[in-house]
């Protein structure tokens, strides 16, 4: 009973904690000025971000990432976390610290839980479910991480066309890059605003005193995107060399329309293959059963009249 008892409130708490960690990390809007100056400042006074050591005073979720830094491994599952976190769209400071503790707590109740399944069954068996349910905690979240990042990349990728486009026809108009970029940025709030994001976290880079350079490097890096990587070296190829930008980002917009109708079709195409599985495995089983059952039961209740009529 006392048992029971435990792993119920183990759950509970999870559960809320979970709940938790989802509304920190989504809760409030990026604010891209913000953390561009933190992170500029973090890499004027560091060289390097791998040689940044986690502290241990601060809030309770820095100290967590400062115990989880000291395990063998640790450091490098955090920098690799943050880097997803920053590819799927969530740069909050608080993100990486809130998600760190879901997992880890994830972690430990899939652990308690088969714990508790295989109480009466020690030895190999409570072994290999300890195996089991460490590798499900540890990997469903990267898992859905992933998936994370997939999305927000989709995202940026459906919305490269239209944004470069009106980037051309801004820059037509006269301004200057960064005002375009800034107005684009505005324009694109409401229809596309995880480009229109990144746009503007380039332009604050730029005003904060960073190279446009640099700031369009980190923006490949933080998207991990060829299309946006080609976008970037074409930017600073024009202001390099003095060519219309306006122009080339007018002929860059059809090459990206080309490449989505072209994914479009790839994916209409492979569409028939992927429905292959399904059809096979859960329709064509209840289509023999719905043609056969009744012909086999008509059959057996002849026999069956057949063999009662015999004398």
């Amino acid at each position: 009973m006392l048992t029971s008892l435990i792993f119920f409130l183990l759950t509970g708490a999870t559960l809320v904690t979970l709940v938790w960690t989802g509304q920190e990390i989504f809760r409030d809007k990026e604010d891209p000025l913000g953390d561009r100056l933190e992170e500029l400042q973090s890499h004027a006074l560091v060289p390097t971000t791998r040689s940044v050591r986690r502290k241990a005073s601060g809030g309770f979720l820095e100290r967590f990432l400062y115990v989880v830094s000291l395990v063998p491994g640790g450091d490098d599952w955090i920098h690799s976390t943050e880097r997803l976190l920053a590819k799927g769209g969530v740069r909050k400071q608080s993100a990486l610290g809130t998600y760190i503790f879901g997992n880890v707590l994830f972690l430990l109740l899939n652990m308690a839980g088969m714990v508790w399944l295989q109480r009466n069954n020690l030895g190999p068996n409570l072994i290999g479910g300890l195996a089991a349910a460490g590798i499900v905690g540890f990997m469903l979240p990267k898992q859905i991480l992933y998936r994370m990042v997939k999305r927000y990349q989709r995202k940026l990728q459906e919305a490269l066309p239209d944004t470069v486009d009106l980037l051309g026809i801004v820059l037509g108009t006269g301004l200057g890059l960064d005002q375009a970029m800034m107005r684009v940025s505005e324009e694109m709030q409401y229809i596309y605003p995880e480009l229109a994001n990144e746009f503007a976290t380039v332009v604050m880079q730029v005003r904060a005193g960073q190279e446009r350079t640099v700031a369009f490097q980190q923006f490949v890096r933080r998207t991990g995107i060829e299309d946006i990587k080609s976008l970037a070296a074409m930017i600073v190829q024009s202001e390099k060399f003095g060519t219309s930008l306006a122009q080339a980002l007018k002929v860059y917009a059809d090459a990206l329309r080309t490449r989505r109708r072209l994914r479009a079709e790839a994916a209409v195409g492979k569409a028939g293959i992927k429905m292959l599985f399904p059809i096979v495995v859960f329709i064509l089983p209840v289509l023999f059963v719905i043609t056969l059952v009744p012909g086999m039961l008509s059959v057996l209740k002849d026999l069956k009249l057949l063999g009662g009529a015999r004398p």
